[in-house]
């Protein structure tokens, strides 16, 4: 082994947890045995898939009109996930809405990860796959990958570093980096919807933003991927799509997916807790419950009365010795529309998309306690 590989292992392994030690055998830490087949030319993903205001059986308020950015039946099972397709193109977003799609999105509770959105474990691990596919062969390059607009313009910014000097080093470290940043493009993504970001402009996506499945499910996604590439299946697109496929089989049942039934049951014990059902999508307090942390270190939202140890998720901190957040970044920067964020002087950064997160907070705490009276 290493050195490196057992100063990361070591340098989690460390991490105090309390009573939990974080648990290994559903995602554990990769490393690659060689250099593998890198899919070259990769499309970036074109759009997020569309799913899923939390709850069940949910009614739409404007009767008649399409809201695609949502889908009302949103249970899943491990039997009904279809097959994983990387996002290459906007047109898969329509086949998924009008279900043309052997792709599906959706809800599915578990005992130790809590309830997981589907599209939100497959959009990370596609922007994984992707940043991996353009940060590997210009490891250690002082470069910029360019995104759309989400509010602000997205750039990732990587900086100029001397990479591990084994092939296999970078690869690996390539892989980790991408998966860092596609998690910082998911914490971006709940920012940005709680602030007015619409991907369909007059269809607000307030009700999404922060809902305490989200950043767990990303952070699955990230972390799915990376062992995926580091397992030799970002060749292509196709061995991609088979990996996921089964790796995110594997990982649901372990940790505890339960039959639609269940899930629902699970959502009806939530109500008037963690949604109303009573009000209709769009209205942005059908979600009661929002997780506004933003850690790559979490725990999925506690569920009442479940009994299960809950599963850690993280993404390590360094890697090689070297910390994650000095290789690169995601960047915003002023946007056309940025609805009701502020434009910033220069660029909004990581740490402050956590400051923006707890303003979000305050303000949903301050609007809820004025309904309740």
């Amino acid at each position: 082994m290493r050195l490196w590989l057992l100063t990361l292992l070591l340098g989690i392994s460390s991490v105090s947890y309390g009573a939990q030690t974080p648990a290994t055998d559903i995602l554990p830490i990769e490393q690659a045995k060689r250099v593998w087949p890198v899919v070259e030319n990769l499309t970036p993903p074109e759009s997020l898939r569309p799913c899923c205001a939390f709850g069940y059986d949910l009614h739409v308020r404007a009767i008649g009109v399409p809201i695609p950015v949502y889908q009302i039946g949103n249970v899943l099972t491990v039997s009904t996930l279809g097959e994983h397709h990387y996002n290459d193109s906007a047109f898969g977003a329509v086949k998924n809405i009008v279900g043309l799609s052997k792709e599906k999105s959706g809800l599915i509770y578990t005992h130790r990860g809590g309830f997981i959105d589907i599209a939100h474990v497959r959009d990370t691990a596609d922007n994984t796959l992707y940043l991996f596919s353009h940060i590997y062969s210009r490891l250690g390059q002082d470069r910029r990958i360019f995104f759309s607009e989400e509010l602000g313009l997205r750039r990732i910014q990587l900086h100029a570093f001397t990479p591990p000097a084994a092939m296999e080093d970078r690869y690996t470290l390539a892989a980790w980096l991408a998966g860092h940043l596609a998690f910082q493009m998911a914490q971006w993504h709940e920012v940005a919807q709680w602030y007015g970001f619409q991907s369909v402009p007059g269809f607000s996506e307030e009700i999404s933003a922060f809902s305490p499945e989200d950043l767990y499910s990303n952070l699955l996604g990230a972390r799915l991927a990376i062992n995926v590439i580091l397992q030799g299946h970002a060749g292509s697109t196709e061995a991609y799509n088979h990996a996921m496929d089964k790796a995110l089989h594997s990982a649901l049942i372990q940790l505890g997916a339960v039959s639609k039934e269940e899930t629902e049951r699970e959502f009806r014990d939530l109500d008037g807790d963690w949604w109303n059902s009573k009000r209709r999508v769009p209205d942005k307090f059908l979600v009661l419950n929002r997780n506004y942390d933003l850690s790559e270190n979490r725990l999925p939202t506690e569920v009442p009365f479940e009994r299960a140890e809950r599963y850690r998720i993280m993404m390590p901190a360094e890697v090689a010795g070297v910390p994650l957040n000095s290789l690169g970044e995601l960047q915003i920067h002023k946007g056309n529309n940025m609805k009701g964020l502020k434009a910033p002087a220069d660029f909004y950064t990581p740490p402050q998309f956590k400051a923006l997160a707890e303003q979000a907070k305050q303000a949903d705490q301050i609007q809820l306690q004025r309904m309740n009276k």
